[in-house]
């Protein structure tokens, strides 16, 4: 099996590196802009040697792993002389492969493995990995070497094409970082009415798991649910109105959220296009 390296030891190199080497594969060197970084992660994986030069991590390894920020992916690449025979491999959501040219230019195989996944802190990163998603760019044989390293993290696969990349990262954005931001939303308005934001997360937390729980097991457009899903129009006209009172900066966030919900409603098949049209008219952006 190859040997496999990480430049860069934060929290994705960190959890990649430790369920890789649960699953027997030999994690051999890590390197970091900071030394202590590398020494944490050696220090979860046995037989991981600590490096302090991205260039001795590429010397020691076969398949190598990018796991720096995003903006430094570039530089590091150039920075290391890569050689036939090599795969080098970032984790980036947003970048595509051609970011690593530097490295193909010189006879290495290049890919992108992107775990479709939320990383809060290391110890969740490793919890939460096995069982994601991963996008995978690579020609073969990477390709398939990224696929075997996906199966036995019990993940799937999506092979994107060159471009596809950043409407990926930002189709997770809306699905990952804007629901923090909805739920952020939802805990002012419990505190504008006298809740505290740890008692409205706790009243909350039920209904996102439910929410979650039915987009998996009845799926869209079924599971919608709520005033749009229904065609009621007088609720969806109070909300304007309380909300037009004591949190107007929040009426354009709700108007068009209940823009883009009213077609997942009419694939439902509970409204039918009049009462769409009734509700466009009430959640109109130019309406006051």
């Amino acid at each position: 099996m190859l040997k496999i390296g990480f430049i860069g030891a934060g929290t994705t190199g960190t959890a990649l590196a430790v369920r890789l080497s649960q699953k027997g594969c030999p994690v051999v060197a890590v390197s970091s802009r900071t030394l202590s970084s590398a020494q944490k992660l050696a220090g979860l994986v046995p037989n991981c040697g600590v490096c302090h030069t991205a260039q001795e991590v590429a010397e020691a390894a076969g398949l190598v792993f990018i796991t720096t920020p995003d903006d430094v992916i570039a530089q590091v690449c150039t920075e290391v002389q890569w050689h036939e025979g090599q795969s080098v491999v970032h984790c980036s959501g947003a970048h595509s492969v051609d970011i690593l040219d530097p490295a193909k230019k010189l006879g290495a195989a290049v890919g992108s493995f992107h775990p479709l996944q939320t990383f809060a802190d290391v110890d969740q990163a490793i919890e939460n990995l096995p069982g994601s998603t991963f996008a995978l760019e690579a020609r073969e044989p990477l390709l398939s070497t990224l696929k075997e390293l996906t199966s036995l993290l019990n993940g799937n696969w999506v092979e994107l094409k060159p471009g596809d990349k950043v409407l990926y990262h930002a189709a997770a954005v809306f699905a990952c970082n804007y629901m923090v931001t909805l739920v952020k939303l939802a805990l002012d308005l419990w505190q504008d009415f006298g809740v505290s934001q740890k008692e409205a997360t706790r009243a909350l937390l039920p209904l996102l798991r439910g929410t979650i729980n039915n987009i998996g097991n009845i799926g869209l457009p079924d599971c919608l649910t709520g005033p749009v899903a229904r065609g009621d129009s007088g609720t969806i006209e109070r909300h304007l109105s309380a909300l037009e009172t004591r949190s107007p900066s929040l009426l354009t966030t709700y108007k068009e959220l209940g823009l883009q919900t009213i077609p997942i409603a009419l694939a439902k098949g509970k409204i039918d296009a009049q009462k769409a049209e009734e509700m466009k008219a009430l959640l109109s952006l130019e309406r006051k």
